[in-house]
């Protein structure tokens, strides 16, 4: 509790997050911004000079413009998302001294520390919306095997069919235009995670510096 840093299975977590998000850090940016602009896609599909557009930035989305194998990869991407969340989730945590320092920002202080708080503060306040778009996105790209997983749950399809319901609705904040709002600002955090996820690896890499302290 006071000191994470030194438990062991911390420290495994740490690099798992640190090289998943290295190697994932572009595909990331790449779905954080689309999925942002494809949120209006109803509204920007009603002017027909858009129409080629918007759809060709919906398989860019959905299918990397690839068809089925480049949903597959998406599937990977999202299982990559989900790693992340929860691996951060712990290795987040920075000590019972030091919580509150670690849901903010301290705007003045240099710029290595700066991005390190912008990191570690946008994934606590984005965890949920971050984990939400990972496993909808999972969903997506896996339906057979969620229903799969639905129907052991759940056979007699009492709660499944709703809550499968909610997850393609939820992906794109379908719920009127404040959450839509919500969710293409939200949309773009997790392309800022990932580059300053990424400046923090190389900064790493570059001058073998550990993490940074509370």
């Amino acid at each position: 509790m006071e000191h994470p840093e030194k438990v062991w299975v911390r420290k495994c977590l740490f690099y798992i997050h640190l090289f998943v998000g290295a190697g994932a850090g572009l595909y990331i940016v790449l779905m954080s911004i689309t999925g942002s602009l494809i949120v209006y896609r109803t509204g920007l599909e009603r002017a027909p000079s858009l129409v080629s557009s918007v759809e060709w930035l919906v398989d860019l989305h959905e299918n990397l413009l690839f068809g089925m194998n480049g949903r597959f990869v998406n599937g990977i991407g999202a299982v990559c998302v989900i790693v992340l969340c929860l691996t951060g989730a712990v290795i987040w945590w920075p000590g019972i001294s030091h919580w509150r320092r670690a849901l903010t920002v301290n705007w003045r202080s240099f710029f290595a520390r700066f991005t390190w708080d912008l990191h570690s503060a946008l994934g606590f306040w984005s965890f949920l919306f971050v984990l939400m778009w990972g496993i909808t996105g999972f969903y997506f790209c896996f339906p057979q095997t969620v229903n799969a997983l639905f129907g052991f749950v759940d056979p007699n399809d009492k709660y499944a069919d709703r809550v499968l319901g909610w997850l393609s609705m939820a992906h794109f904040g379908r719920f009127g235009w404040f959450a839509e709002a919500l969710w293409t600002l939200f949309g773009l955090i997790p392309a800022v995670l990932s580059l300053t996820g990424v400046f923090l690896c190389c900064r790493r890499m570059i001058y073998k510096v550990p993490p940074a302290r509370p």
